[in-house]
């Protein structure tokens, strides 16, 4: 299993949000290149970057700051936030992104999924972001009627290469992530789900880890190992089974 390092864009700097909210941030660095090399020396086999500003507008907000963490960085990094066209994701691809992570449009134009999916195989990630099970987009300001689960199972047999499944309710409150509904829709589908939102201390890997069995192959985390409450080397040892 992957322990998958966060690095949440605003305005160019590197933040950390608390349930989304953009008005709750805490600025961890203003250079996410120099962030990015600090995980990638410390054992980070992937990265995930999040365009904050791009999710709210529907369109890439901060290009220059991933562009300069691309050039700064021997491992793979994926990205979401404000990716509605197979433009962008071509764009992305082309600036040496891994994978490009869709949102709110495999809520609203899930062919669009299907297109991505077959244009760029391998490279397409659909994030579902739940709130108390329901399917948020927009940069979680809008909550759907949609069940997260429901959502999943109607993305099998795209070529989807992973969902990422975030509780939006645990995300920067550092309050473990939610074993139960990520287990639940690991179990449900063919598809390996990464577990978002909440992770924070050496036993939420662990957890995580038993987790494996039923398809949860990473766990991504960002306010415990910048704040210093969870250490990414370790988090990182747990999760290849040393301890």
């Amino acid at each position: 299993m992957l322990v998958i390092p966060a690095i949440d864009l605003k305005e160019g700097r590197c933040v950390r949000l608390e349930q989304g909210l953009m008005d709750k941030d805490t600025v961890y660095n203003d250079d996410p290149a120099a962030q990015a090399r600090i995980w990638q020396e410390q054992g980070a086999e992937l990265l995930h970057i999040v365009d904050l500003d791009g999710a709210f507008a529907g369109v890439p907000k901060n290009r220059a700051a991933i562009q300069a963490i691309v050039a700064a960085l021997d491992i793979p990094a994926q990205i979401g936030g404000g990716i509605r066209d197979l433009q962008t994701i071509e764009g992305y691809l082309q600036l040496g992104i891994k994978r490009v992570i869709l949102g709110t449009v495999a809520k609203e134009n899930p062919a669009l999924v299907q297109e991505a999916c077959r244009l760029f195989p391998g490279a397409i990630v659909v994030g579902i972001d739940a709130k108390e099970g329901f399917v948020a987009v927009r940069g979680w300001a809008e909550v759907t009627q949609k069940q997260a689960g429901e959502l999943a199972k109607e993305l099998e047999g795209y070529g989807v290469e992973a969902i990422i499944y975030t509780d939006i309710a645990r995300d920067g409150m550092m309050q473990g992530p939610n074993l139960r509904t990520t287990g639940d829709l690991a179990r449900a589908i063919g598809i390996p789900v990464i577990a978002s939102g909440g992770v924070s201390r050496l036993q939420d890997i662990r957890d995580l880890k038993g987790l494996e069995p039923l398809g949860v192959v990473g766990a991504i985390t960002g306010k415990a190992i910048y704040s210093g409450a969870l250490d990414l080397r370790e988090a990182i040892r747990v999760a290849q089974g040393a301890a």
